[in-house]
């Protein structure tokens, strides 16, 4: 009976993998950067021994299978990026976590001893990785608005030679149609919190990432599509990889 159990949830963990897409390999000037779409705007990416987690969300559920984080970057102070729940169900025991001042100041103690505070412009250097914080933010700039300028980042991550954007909830800013030699980007689409997929695909026309994967696409109205999004960033540019991924394939 113990051994049919056992079974039973392996069978139902294997099934729970199954759904995820397969990890993307990039390779770098210091071997594979391996990148894994997980959940709405969370992924991870395994490189030189190392595993990091970007706004680590959905429960325990999200990481099954995935090696405890050496390094944590957080965008911003809203529940779908900072999400204290799952960061309570990880083992941090060797995390370091890379965030805005505003998510830190809403961090428990022994959490604050973990983290680093990253500004818009700054740049740190963690596990032989460069980090640097970019402006995400809404437009029109506004009181009101659900991202105002400068409380959180987006990343700009070097790994060897290569470059990674994730853009954190932002709309298609100067900063961000700005970039260069960006070699892979996760960017976000979704109304009314970000951006629709017109200005999403102008904004990665502009500044012509080698990949992108949409991300964070689910917004009031259901999921954005990403199909219509491709569309128009091949029209514009072919040359651009658009990746195409379930990020909700997690329930």
């Amino acid at each position: 009976m113990k051994t049919k159990l056992t079974l039973l949830l392996l069978l139902a963990v294997t099934i729970c993998r199954a759904q995820l897409p397969a990890a993307d390999a990039v390779q770098t000037s210091k071997g594979p950067l391996s990148i894994q779409p997980l959940n709405h705007a969370t992924l991870s990416m395994t490189w030189n021994g190392k595993t990091i987690y970007a706004d680590p969300y959905g429960g325990a559920k999200t990481f099954q299978g995935i090696a405890a984080p050496d390094l944590i970057l957080i965008t911003d102070i809203h529940g779908d990026h900072f999400d204290t729940t799952t960061l309570g169900t990880l083992d941090l025991s060797k995390a370091i976590i890379i965030a805005p001042q505003a998510v830190i100041e809403k961090m428990s103690e022994k959490m604050k001893a973990k983290a680093v505070a990253v500004a818009n412009g700054q740049t740190v250097t963690k596990l032989d990785i460069s980090i640097t914080g970019v402006p995400m933010y809404n437009l029109p700039e506004s009181a009101e608005s659900r991202h105002p300028k400068g409380r959180g980042n987006g990343y700009v991550l070097k790994f060897g030679d290569k470059t990674v954007y994730i853009s954190g909830d932002t709309s298609g800013i100067p900063e961000m149609r700005a970039l260069k030699n960006i070699d892979v980007a996760f960017v976000c689409m979704n109304l009314p919190y970000t951006m629709d997929i017109k200005e999403a695909s102008a904004a990665v026309l502009d500044f012509k990432p080698k990949v992108v994967y949409p991300y964070h696409y689910r917004g009031q109205s259901g999921l954005s599509d990403t199909e219509a999004f491709k569309k128009l960033v091949n029209e514009g540019n072919k040359t651009i990889d658009v990746r195409l991924r379930d990020w909700y394939s997690i329930k």
